[in-house]
């Protein structure tokens, strides 16, 4: 293998494809990256089974090849040459020269053949969005998964369309993020995509009108960005009737500016930092809402301006479930629907109709 290209792709393909390594796997050779020199293209894949990521770059091969490099310290080196052209050929005994201006690298390298494939999906394709929208999507939900894996199912956010409209939705039982966009497409899915592939893809995606083509089988789905390909394992099982959980009547809605909410709550969440209960109480008065906490630190009491419809309130909430989501919304005024102290809050926006946040009030002790 002999291959010539340009330092600063190559460096942003490692890193694209080094999102797919974890560092815990059994196999040594799943902490390499794949690299296949062949026509005028440099093709990367890394994998741990679950999530495989493969880019590809243009080059100027001399001599076709294919091997595997240790990731890190192969990461470490690009990124540490001077900006300029690299030229990487094989020598004897398993080693790779890697040479830019006057640096020179002999790197060991392990068998491409004995790399695991990656699995091969029919890409006839099922829907096309926007990368920034998908982007956007996987920001305002992937927060809301479950970090314990006593049900593994809610470790993962999911993938629901219906109806011409894709639903992400994750939940972890004290909260659920809800986030929906209209896409031109006919078929339905209804499939759960692990939480830690999504955060991975969120790094990848731009932020921009360009498509991510989507493709799904029984155990997988395919992320086509084009150059790069993302593939990960589905999670097995069956995903909580998420509509059943959501309540649709309310009796008091507040409508509140979401910054002025923002700040209030992280104010007030600094005493509420005993225990990890992260207590915060709101008495929601018709035209205020006034936020408090005690604890042996001292207390606190904030205000913020509300429109309320409906009879006042008194009801408590760990703060940092209400800062994840009112920092990932985007409009400036948001709505809070409430039916009582122990049922759970709705969080929407207030003109853009597509997201809807629960979170579970923390019931008092009286």
């Amino acid at each position: 293998m002999k291959f010539l290209c340009e330092k600063g792709k190559l460096q942003e393909a490692i890193s694209i494809v080094q999102k797919a390594i974890t560092g815990k796997s059994p196999m040594p050779i799943l902490e390499g990256i794949l690299i296949n020199a062949k026509g005028s293209t440099l093709t990367l894949i890394a994998s741990d089974i679950d999530l495989s990521i493969e880019t590809k770059i243009e080059s100027e091969v001399m001599e076709e090849g294919i091997l595997v490099v240790d990731a890190k310290i192969f990461g470490e080196i690009i990124r540490k040459l001077p900006s300029s052209k690299i030229t990487i050929e094989t020598k004897e005994n398993n080693i790779i020269n890697i040479h830019c201006e006057k640096s020179d690298f002999d790197l060991v390298h392990m068998n491409g053949d004995d790399f695991p494939g990656i699995p091969i999906i029919d890409e006839d394709m099922v829907f096309s969005i926007p990368q920034g929208t998908l982007k956007n999507m996987i920001k305002g939900t992937s927060f809301a998964v479950a970090q314990d894996e006593t049900r593994p199912i809610l470790t993962g956010v999911l993938f629901e369309v219906k109806n011409r409209e894709l639903s992400l939705v994750a939940l972890d039982g004290y909260r659920l993020a809800l986030r929906n966009e209209l896409i031109d497409t006919d078929n339905n899915i209804n499939t759960v995509i692990p939480g830690k592939t999504l955060n991975e893809v969120y790094k990848i995606l731009e932020d921009s009108e360009e498509i991510v083509n989507i493709t799904f089988t029984q155990n997988h789905i395919l992320f086509n960005l084009g150059s790069t390909k993302i593939i990960s394992r589905l999670l097995e099982g069956e995903f909580i009737k998420y509509e059943s959980i959501i309540p649709h009547e309310y009796k008091l809605k507040v409508e509140v500016n979401r910054a002025e909410l923002l700040g209030c709550i992280e104010r007030a969440s600094l005493m509420a930092k005993e225990g990890n209960s992260n207590l915060i109480k709101f008495d929601i008065q018709p035209d205020t809402l006034i936020i408090t906490s005690n604890s042996q630190l001292g207390k606190v009491k904030e205000e913020a301006n509300a429109k309320l419809q409906g009879e006042t309130l008194q009801i408590a909430f760990n703060s940092k479930y209400l800062i994840d989501v009112l920092k990932i919304m985007d409009d400036e005024d948001i709505v809070m629907e409430l039916t009582s102290s122990i049922s759970p809050c709705i969080i929407k926006n207030k003109d853009s109709q597509n997201c809807q946040y629960l979170v579970l009030p923390v019931r008092l002790v009286k």
